[in-house]
C-alpha cells in the first residue's frame, strides 16, 4: 500500500512539473499582464547587456494555448510587430523565452500574420543563398546579407493548437520571403541572431 501511495505522489510530482514546463512562468504571466491589449511590448535589444544575455539564450516549447494569458500574450505581440513595422516577431524579443513567433505571410493579399507554436524545420534543400538586406528589430541600426535556405518545410501549432504542416518559399523582397522570415525567427528561439550568418 505504501509502494502504491509513493507511486502515485510520484506521478503526480512528475505530472505537475510537466505542466509547469509547458505553461507560462508567474514571471512570464506578469510581463505579459503588465498592460492591455493596445500596449506594444517593449523590445529587446542587443545593446543592452541583460537583453542580450535572454536574446541568446534557447526557448522552450508551449503548449497552454487555452489560456487567456496566451491569448493576452498573442495580442501585445501582433500590436507590437504592427507598432514597429516588422514581418516577424520573436517571443525571446520580448522577453518571453518560448518558443512561438508571429510570421507576416508577404505572398497572401491582405499580409496575413501567422502564429507558429513550437516550430521544426523538417526538410531544406542542401544549397543556400545570400539573401539581401536582413535586419532585426532587436539589432538596432544594423543590416547585413544572410546565408539562408531557398525553402523550407516546416511544421508547428498554430493559436488554436493545431498541427500545421507546410512548405514556405521565397527570398526575394520583391516576390516574397517567407522562408527567410521563418528561418531568421526560428533562429531567434535557438538564440541566434543573423548577424551570426553574414556573407558576402
Amino acid at each position: 500500500m505504501k509502494k502504491l501511495l509513493l507511486i502515485t505522489v510520484i506521478s503526480l510530482f512528475i505530472m505537475s512539473s510537466c505542466s509547469q514546463k509547458y505553461e507560462f512562468s508567474e514571471n512570464e504571466k506578469s510581463i505579459i499582464n503588465e498592460a492591455d491589449e493596445y500596449t506594444p511590448f517593449r523590445v529587446l535589444l542587443t545593446t543592452n547587456l541583460q537583453d542580450s544575455i535572454l536574446l541568446r539564450s534557447k526557448s522552450h516549447d508551449f503548449y497552454d494555448w487555452d489560456s487567456p494569458d496566451f491569448e493576452m500574450f498573442i495580442k501585445r505581440l501582433k500590436k507590437t510587430l504592427i507598432v514597429e513595422k516588422g514581418v516577424g516577431i520573436a517571443a525571446p524579443q520580448v522577453g518571453i523565452p518560448r518558443n512561438i513567433f508571429l510570421l507576416e505571410k508577404s505572398d497572401t493579399e491582405k499580409n496575413e500574420i501567422i502564429v507558429v507554436i513550437n516550430p521544426k524545420i523538417i526538410n531544406h534543400p542542401e544549397e543556400t543563398i545570400c539573401f539581401q538586406g536582413d535586419g532585426c528589430l532587436s539589432v538596432p541600426e544594423i543590416t547585413g546579407n544572410s546565408v539562408r535556405y531557398p525553402w523550407v518545410d516546416v511544421e508547428y501549432n498554430n493559436e488554436k493548437g493545431e498541427l500545421v504542416r507546410e512548405r514556405l518559399d521565397g527570398y526575394s523582397r520583391e516576390s516574397g520571403f517567407n522562408a527567410v522570415i521563418f528561418q531568421h525567427e526560428f533562429d531567434h528561439l535557438q538564440g541566434i541572431l543573423f548577424t551570426d550568418k553574414l556573407c558576402d
